[in-house]
């Protein structure tokens, strides 16, 4: 069985001078480090739901990327990060939202979905069971970089929402972290993860917290992980309707997610990274760039940036 992994660290891009250099090499470096990770995983005859956690993390640990350490700032300059997984092997599922100082929001996600019978927590009780389960924390200050400071007394300036990738003059608001794979078994998961967006109010929730929205898997479909802009993926139920145009009308992965994302989405609202039951992976996206990478089995890993890569 071919196994594989895909992973997005968001959408948003417009063009490598608002990005910078240094930026986009740093960032670069990061995706390549979250696919040996969840790569290192599958080859080993690990799961899929393994590989995905281990990649997201280490891109919620780096501030390159709206998750974790990354996070983008709402508009009190407090840190709110959501995440959710699937499991499309039994398609059970887990999400959090609205906390503040746990490290990897995305393996909290998976605790809730496998230790208590709820699909979702948010705010002090997603807290408290973390604590509970002797999840890493760190201060809020952790979190608080200058650049996340800085961009969203940008934001504040010109009365606008934006995303991490962003200026506040450029783009609509869109992004996250996330991966996908397919494991030896042909089981498929689905893992996102993000910072949600800078200058949101402080109770916002996006749709990386959203099971059908942000994330979704099922084997007998695909694993999906949407970037963009959360509400609009929302109101359109991007990862689920994904699954549901290829068991109800027959269309394979790749062809899905090209119809919602070059067909159904309005431009320059985001992407998504999919994969199903055979391994084959798509990475379709209407911006003018999204961070992405992918690994097929023991294939050599491939990062890219812009759209013509």
């Amino acid at each position: 069985m071919t196994y594989s992994i895909a992973i997005h660290g968001g959408a948003g891009l417009t063009c490598p001078e608002d990005l910078g250099q240094e930026r986009e090499e740093l960032a670069r470096e990061a995706l390549a480090k979250a696919l040996n990770a969840g790569n290192k995983i599958l080859s080993a005859g690990g799961s899929a739901m393994d590989a995905c956690i281990a990649a997201v993390a280490i891109m919620e640990d780096d501030p390159r990327f709206n998750a974790g350490r990354g996070s983008v700032l709402a508009a009190d300059g407090t840190v709110r990060m959501d995440a959710s997984v699937m499991d499309g092997a039994t398609r059970e599922a887990g999400a959090v939202c609205g906390i503040s100082t746990v490290r990897y929001a995305a393996e909290l996600a998976r605790k809730i979905m496998k230790r208590t019978p709820h699909v979702m927590l948010y705010g002090e009780d997603a807290l408290a069971f973390a604590k509970d389960e002797n999840m890493i924390l760190e201060s809020e200050n952790w979190f608080i970089t200058p650049y996340r400071t800085e961009q969203l007394e940008e934001a504040k300036s010109a009365n606008c929402i934006i995303l991490d990738h962003e200026k506040a003059s450029k783009g609509r608001p869109k992004g996250t972290v996330g991966a996908v794979a397919c494991d030896q078994f042909g089981n498929v998961a689905a893992a996102t993860s993000t910072g949600g967006l800078c200058n949101k109010r402080p109770g916002r929730v996006g749709d990386s917290a959203i099971i059908g929205a942000g994330t979704y898997a099922d084997n007998k479909t695909c694993a999906v992980s949407a970037t963009g802009h959360g509400e609009l993926f929302i109101r359109s139920h991007v990862a689920g309707r994904l699954s549901d145009l290829i068991e109800m009308k027959g269309l394979d992965v790749v062809q899905a997610a090209k119809h919602i994302v070059f067909s159904e989405l309005d431009e320059d609202v985001g992407g998504l990274i999919a994969v199903d039951s055979n391994g084959q992976i798509t990475l379709p996206f209407n911006t003018g760039g999204m961070f992405r990478g992918w690994q097929i089995a023991n294939e050599k890993p491939v990062v890219a940036v812009w759209r013509n890569e």
